[in-house]
């Protein structure tokens, strides 16, 4: 949906690009469509890679009779597996507060908007972390009014200042309204549409309210108590050591039940490092997870990403490090593409010159942070990247001009 939403943004650019005004408009319908062929092509790929590795699929709900036992309920009947080693991935689901009552029509969970039954005319989102602003983006481009309930005093409020700046700054460019330093506290349906209460006294008309304030880990009928696993405060899995594992050695987690980065990219990797483990793999050869080094990303427009040692986190524990910024404007490519906006940063050690993380504001941002990501978990010193030799014209030379 982002992606449909950022070539109608494109389209609105196309004067700036020596074209003629360009108009589009969403084909709802065509849209879903798309979503779910997409997804289902997808099922079917892990599907089919799956199967052709012998994994057995079972379909249905599992849960725990004891530490080495799964029971399944599924449409066949009841089954029961004996297993020596078990994964937890049951994933989380979006938080609800007391005071918001979801009816998936006019009130919506993040889950309820891909796509939502009907276009918002003016959505309020409540939220302003990363998906939050995800929403704010795309459905800004979709034509929607949009009004960002902000609780802290800017967007992002665990991002890097600058990147939460600029990020602002396209929002007020929209036209999206942000009430910033308030909380919601209620939200009133009304015959077309939701009000939604501040603490503060400001409220928002508006036809759909969409709650964006983050997830609960899925634990409800795990049958975590008969197999002696152990929750946090928080309720995820308690994880020891460095191999996912919970205070049952052979039991593990990945994913948001694992309490770590909540990222695609972080659970896949879990996924794989349990496997090592399960297999002994790890008594070789062997990097452990370094949730430090991972980099994320934001698909908003500008897209945003970043990985490793912030800056801001860096002045707060007096650490001395070497920042340098280069913005998008001095790139022939982001000239040439219509599209300016953002900047490389890049945090190094001044003493070795090693690359302790980086963040990108701009266009393919989160393709372009790749190249940070590898120097941050190699080791690699910004002269690494300087010297390299890159294509011309590339977005990717702003990275070696910010190393330089």
């Amino acid at each position: 949906m982002i992606a449909t939403g950022g070539v109608m943004a494109l389209t609105r650019r196309a004067r700036g690009m020596g074209l003629a005004a360009m108009h589009a408009e969403i084909d709802f319908e065509a849209l879903r469509d798309r979503n779910e062929s997409i997804e289902g092509r997808i099922n079917r790929s892990i599907t089919t890679l799956l199967e052709s590795q012998g994994v057995r699929l079972v379909r249905g709900s599992g849960s725990l009779l004891d530490a080495h036992t799964v029971r399944i309920d599924s449409a066949d009947g009841t089954e029961e597996i004996h297993a020596d080693a078990i994964l937890l991935a049951t994933g989380s689901r979006p938080r609800v507060p007391d005071w918001a009552e979801v009816d998936g029509d006019r009130v919506l969970t993040t889950r309820q908007a891909y796509p939502p039954k009907e276009m918002p005319s003016h959505l309020a989102v409540i939220g302003s972390g990363v998906t939050g602003v995800e929403f704010v983006h795309m459905f800004s481009s979709f034509g929607s009014k949009v009004s960002l309930v902000v609780s802290r005093q800017q967007v992002l409020p665990s991002k890097d200042p600058e990147v939460a700046s600029e990020l602002e700054q396209n929002f007020i460019e929209r036209g999206v309204n942000l009430l910033k330093g308030a909380r919601a506290s209620a939200i009133d349906r009304t015959d077309d549409g939701v009000i939604v209460h501040c603490d503060d006294g400001r409220k928002v008309e508006c036809s759909h309210a969409l709650l964006a304030i983050g997830s609960v880990p899925n634990i409800e009928g795990l049958g975590l108590d008969a197999a002696g696993v152990e929750l946090g405060a928080n309720g995820y899995v308690v994880s020891t050591g460095h191999h996912c594992q919970s205070n049952v050695s052979h039991i593990y987690s990945a994913g948001d039940l694992s309490g770590k980065l909540p990222l695609s990219s972080v659970a896949s990797m879990q996924g794989r490092k349990i496997a090592e483990h399960v297999m002994g793999l790890h008594a070789h050869d062997h990097r452990h997870l370094d949730y430090d080094k991972a980099a994320s990303a934001i698909f908003t427009e500008p897209e945003i990403a970043d990985v490793g040692l912030a800056e801001a986190d860096a002045f707060a524990d007096g650490r001395k490090i070497r920042v340098t910024k280069v913005p998008f404007s001095a790139s022939a490519k982001a000239l040439i593409e219509g599209d300016a906006r953002g900047f490389v940063k890049i945090l190094s050690d001044p003493a070795t010159g090693v690359v302790l993380g980086g963040s990108i504001v701009g266009r393919n941002a989160a393709e372009l942070i790749s190249v940070i990501a590898l120097a941050v978990t190699a080791g690699l010193k910004v002269a690494d990247i300087a010297e390299s030799l890159l294509v011309h014209p590339s977005l990717a030379e702003a990275l070696a001009d910010a190393a330089d």
